[in-house]
C-alpha cells in the first residue's frame, strides 16, 4: 500500500505503508454534547500486524483517557479488539462501543471484544458490545479474532488452545499452524424455549422446517442457538425456484424477522442456497448489527439446520460475502467445529 492521505471539513486520515514501522492513533470525542462536523478531527496511521511496533504498541499502558485497541476481522466481520485483562469492567461502555463502531464517525466495526480475566476455570472471558451496543452471548468470527488477539498479547507461537468463557457457555478455538483458528462451538440447541422461539416442535422437540409468515409470505424455517438464536431459511413456500441469497434486499426483510414476534430475544436470520451437499452459500442479518460479511455461529446454525432438513452432509464449506468458512456437525459428541482465519487490521488509540 502506498502512503495516501485525504481531507474533508469533517476528517483528515493518513495510511502509512503496511511494512513501515509506525503506530496508529485515532482521537474521538466518546462523551459530551456533540461537536460541529467541522471541528471532528480524525488522524489515523495503519502499521502492518508483523511489523515491530506492534509488539511496541502491545506494550504500551493506557495513560488518562487513552484507551489503545487492535482492529480485527475475520472474513470481513470486523472488531475492535481492547486488552481488558486487568479487569472484569469493559472499558468501554455499550453506549461509547455504538460510538466507536460507527463508519462514518467512529473507527468503525461490527462490535467491540474485550479479553478479560477467566472465571470458573477458563483461562479469559470474551465479551462483545454490538455496533448498535447490544450484548450477545458470543460471536463465532468475534471469538477467532479473540484467539489471534490473545497470541499476540501473550506473544505465543505454533499451535495453542485456550478455553473462553462466554455468555454462550465455554468454548475451546486452537490455533492452527498455518495460522487459522478452530473453534469448538459445543452442541447445538435445538428445543424451541431454549432457543428462544414461540415457534412449535415440529420434529423430535426441534423447530425444523415450521412456517413463519414474514412481508406477506410464509417462509420455512429452521430455528438453532449456538449459544445465540438463529432463524435458518431455505426459502418461501411460495418461491418454486431455490432462494437466490444474492438478490435478496437484506435491509428491508432482515429487521422483519429480526423482530418478529415469535423470537422474544430477537434473532440472527440465514438465508441459504444449496449449491451441493457439501457446498452452501449463505447471507445474514445478525441482531443488533444488520447485514455482515460473515457470521461464525451463522454458519454453524446453517449446517446444523441443513442436516436436520436433509439438504447436506455434516461436513460442509459455507460461503459467505466476506469468505469461506469449513463447519463440522460431528455425529460422535454433537458438537460443531468452525475452521477459518482472523487477520490484524491495525493498531490505534482512542480518546474517551
Amino acid at each position: 500500500m502506498s502512503p495516501a492521505a485525504a481531507t474533508s471539513c469533517a476528517a483528515a486520515a493518513t495510511v502509512a505503508a503496511p511494512t513501515a514501522p509506525s503506530r496508529g492513533r485515532v482521537r474521538l470525542p466518546l462523551r459530551g454534547p456533540p461537536r460541529a462536523p467541522h471541528r471532528a478531527v480524525v488522524s489515523m496511521a495503519v502499521s502492518a500486524p508483523k511489523s515491530t511496533a506492534a509488539a511496541s504498541f502491545l506494550e504500551r499502558r493506557e495513560s488518562g483517557r487513552a484507551l489503545h485497541f487492535v482492529k480485527y476481522q475475520g472474513l470481513g466481520n470486523d472488531f475492535i479488539m481492547v486488552d481488558n485483562r486487568d479487569s472484569s469492567v469493559p472499558k468501554v461502555s455499550p453506549e461509547e462501543a455504538a460510538k466507536l463502531c460507527d463508519r462514518n464517525f467512529g473507527i468503525g466495526a461490527d462490535g467491540v471484544i474485550f479479553v478479560m480475566p477467566g472465571v470458573n476455570g477458563a483461562d479469559y472471558t470474551m465479551r462483545i458490545f454490538n455496533s448498535d451496543g447490544s450484548e450477545p452471548e458470543m460471536c463465532g468470527n468475534g471469538v477467532r479474532c479473540f484467539a489471534r488477539f490473545i497470541a499476540e498479547l501473550e506473544n505465543l507461537q505454533g499451535t495453542h488452545s485456550f478455553t473462553i468463557h462466554t455468555g454462550a457457555g465455554l468454548i475451546i478455538p486452537e490455533i492452527q499452524s498455518d495460522g487459522q483458528v478452530k473453534v469448538d462451538m459445543g452442541e447445538p440447541i435445538l428445543s424451541g424455549p431454549d432457543i428462544p422461539t414461540k415457534l412449535l416442535a415440529t420434529k423430535n422437540k426441534a423447530v425444523v422446517q415450521a412456517d413463519l409468515e414474514v412481508e406477506g409470505l410464509t417462509w420455512q424455517v429452521t430455528c438453532v442457538s449456538m449459544g445465540n438464536p438463529h432463524c435458518v431459511t431455505f426459502g418461501a413456500k411460495d418461491l418454486k425456484q431455490d432462494l437466490q441469497v444474492d438478490d435478496l434486499k437484506l435491509s428491508e426483510i432482515g429487521p422483519k424477522f429480526e423482530h418478529h414476534e415469535m423470537f422474544p430475544a430477537r434473532t440472527n436470520t440465514e438465508f441459504v442456497h444449496v449449491l451441493s451437499r457439501s457446498h452452501l452459500k449463505m447471507r445474514v442479518w445478525e441482531r443488533g448489527a444488520g447485514a455482515t460479511l460473515a457470521c461464525g455461529t451463522g454458519a454453524c446454525a446453517v449446517v446444523v439446520a441443513a442436516v436436520l432438513e436433509g439438504r447436506a452432509e455434516r461436513k460442509c464449506i459455507v460461503d459467505l460475502p466476506g469468505g469461506p468458512l469449513e463447519i463440522e456437525w460431528r455425529e460422535n459428541d454433537n458438537h460443531v467445529y468452525m475452521t477459518g482465519p482472523a487477520e490484524t487490521v491495525f493498531y490505534g488509540s482512542v480518546v474517551h
